[in-house]
This record gives structure tokens, C-alpha cells and sequence, in this order.
């Protein structure tokens, strides 16, 4: 399905219409519940200070949806987290962004895209949480300095750019990021403490981003990659998606998309910033998180459920992707 974000807007006027709860708004937030016709979930929006506003979006769809959006000049920096699932964007109308490019669970994205048409296309049957922080550029002005060390590109937005488009993958979320997150999505407090709380949160978010990217320049580009390998690409990656629990072997996942295995692993690393089986880890944690928090499965049992054979093996890569042991987790540890 292929929709406008105003096509997408006269559903959610239906789906209301017809006694849906699609909409809650109080004076800071907005909760936009998804349309039962196309998924189940919502996006809830904060509004903070000067500009600065904090998206989270949960859910997961029934069909394929690419929603085409057209960015006006005013676009804010954008910062974003895939806690878990992945989209597929197509764009148009520039000389300096990829036609086509994903993003993907577990890594985290800072970008700029004014005057530019794109497509999402975000996949079915996929469960989807993305923290997504949106900043107006002049929120930044009480901060920046000339001698500030930043990316050469965010140098320029800061000195006044505001024409420049850029889309920079950050790599994979760290555990210290994956602890802020949690942190904002279960924030312990209400009100204007909570305002507080999840502005400083942010600001620690985009400083890790901003380090890293000013440390971390991009290597020179890959060749680029045709529609068709782009295609097979993404076909592994729903085929590792679907076998969470098991271990298919690099040689089947390449022989059912028709890739070699060097091809396979290499374009994955171009395209999706991990190799197949770093995704298939992350595809695993994100579902043990899920599992712990809303199923009554013990700990063995989200482990065999993931596909870990020994639950203390399980529990260790836990660890050491959350910092957090699992029945801490489970238990609610994690503030």
C-alpha cells in the first residue's frame, strides 16, 4: 500500500469516526493511535522547549505501508533510534542523498533533509519501536561556538546552512544509549519533572551522536549497489527476521536470495551497518526484551523461545547488550 500523509490523515478521520480512540492531546503531548485497518500501535509526541520534541513510535502493521512524505524547507535535525524493526527509504530531488537507502534495528541516524520528496516503506509483521528526537536548528544556538568540534556538516547547519541535506548512519546503538533509552521509555517521573528528565536525557543522546560522529568520520563510499542486489539484501533480511529461533547457516540464507556469501556479507554491512548474523543477535535481544516484559515465560523459556540452548549463555549476551541482567529486566530494574 502506497499512501500520502494526507490519504493517511482521512483514514485516521474514519477510523475515528467509527469509535476508534485514535487521538489524545493534553497541553505537551499527542498520542496518534494507529488505525485498526492498518496495524495496531501509536506514535506519541512530546513537546519540550524551543523547538525540541521527542517521538515514540510502537507497533506493528498488517501490510507493507509506504507512506511519501514531501520535506519543506524548514526540516529540523532529526535523531533516531530503531530499538527494534527497520524501514526502507526511497528518495528524490537530490544530488547528495542515496536513492535508496535502510535503516535498521539497532542502529541509530542524524539527518537533515529539507526540500526533499521521499517514500518509507515500513514492512508488516514486524514489531517496531523508534525513538526519534526532532530539534529546530536554533534550538542549538545557545550551545554552538565557532571552535565547537563537530562533524564538518553539522558545522555548517550550525553556522547557518539550513539548505545543506544529509542522512548519517551512526553505527550500532551502544549499551550506554541503550540504557538512555530505556530511561525514556519508562520515565519515572510526571509533569515538569518529567519534562526535565527527558530533555536531559536527549541532550545526553545527541551528545553521544554528535562525539561520535566529529571522532568517527564516514569511510569513502562502497561501489554503489543495483535495485537488484538491493532487492535480495532485503530479502535476507526478512528471511533472518522470520527465523529468529533458529541458526540458518550464512551459505542457505545467501543460496535463497541468490547472493554469495562475500557479496551477501559485504552488502549487507554497506546497506544495513552490521553483518547478517549482528542483525539476527539484535533481532533476538529486542525479542527477549519483548518476551520479558509481556509474556510469563521464565527466563529458560524466553531462551529456548529465542532460540539459546542454555539459558546462562543467553543471560550473558543479555548483559552484555543491556547492562542489566534479564530477570532484572523482567522485574522492572531498569530506572
Amino acid at each position: 500500500m502506497v499512501i500520502s500523509f494526507e490519504d493517511f490523515t482521512e483514514i485516521r478521520t474514519i477510523a475515528q469516526k467509527k469509535g476508534e480512540a485514535i487521538y489524545r492531546r493534553t497541553d505537551f503531548e499527542i498520542e496518534d493511535g494507529l488505525p485498526e485497518s492498518l496495524g495496531e500501535g501509536s506514535t506519541l509526541v512530546i513537546n519540550l522547549r524551543g523547538g525540541l520534541s521527542l517521538h515514540i513510535l510502537q507497533g506493528k502493521l498488517r501490510q507493507t505501508l509506504r507512506m511519501k512524505r514531501q520535506h519543506k524547507s524548514d526540516f529540523p535535525l532529526v535523531s533516531k533510534f530503531y530499538v527494534s524493526g527497520s524501514s526502507r527509504v526511497q528518495t528524490q530531488n537530490s544530488k547528495t542523498i542515496a536513492a535508496d537507502y535502510a535503516e535498521t534495528a539497532g542502529s541509530h541516524y542524524l539527518y537533515h533533509l529539507p526540500n526533499i520528496t521521499e517514500v518509507e516503506e515500513w514492512p508488516s509483521h514486524e514489531l517496531c519501536q523508534v525513538v526519534k528526537i526532532c530539534a529546530q536548528v536554533d534550538y542549538f544556538r545557545s550551545f554552538y561556538g565557532s571552535d565547537t568540534p563537530l562533524a564538518p556538516a553539522l558545522n555548517r547547519l550550525f553556522d547557518g546552512d539550513r539548505t545543506q541535506q544529509f542522512h548519517q548512519p551512526l553505527g550500532q546503538i551502544t549499551p550506554m544509549m541503550s540504557q538512555i533509552l530505556q530511561q525514556i521509555l519508562r520515565a519515572p517521573y510526571r509533569g515538569m519533572m518529567q519534562y526535565m528528565y527527558l530533555e536531559s536525557k536527549i541532550l545526553e543522546l545527541l551528545t553521544l551522536q554528535f562525539t561520535h560522529w566529529a571522532e568517527n568520520p564516514p569511510p569513502k563510499r562502497s561501489r554503489c549497489l543495483s535495485s537488484d542486489e538491493l532487492e535480495r539484501l532485503h530479502a535476507a533480511k526478512a528471511i533472518l527476521t522470520r527465523n529468529v529461533s533458529q541458526y540458518p547457516t550464512l551459505s542457505d540464507v545467501a543460496q535463497q536470495v541468490g547472493l554469495n556469501e562475500y557479496r551477501l556479507k559485504q552488502g549487507f554491512r554497506q546497506v544495513f551497518d552490521t553483518t547478517p548474523f549482528g542483525y539476527l543477535h539484535h533481532c533476538r535481544m529486542q525479542q527477549a526484551q519483548h518476551l520479558l516484559l509481556n509474556s510469563s515465560l521464565s527466563i529458560a523459556g524466553v531462551a529456548q523461545r529465542i532460540g539459546y540452548r542454555n539459558p546462562e549463555a543467553f543471560s550473558t549476551a543479555f548483559r552484555r547488550q543491556f547492562r542489566i541482567s534479564p530477570k532484572a529486566y523482567q522485574l522492572g530494574k531498569h530506572s
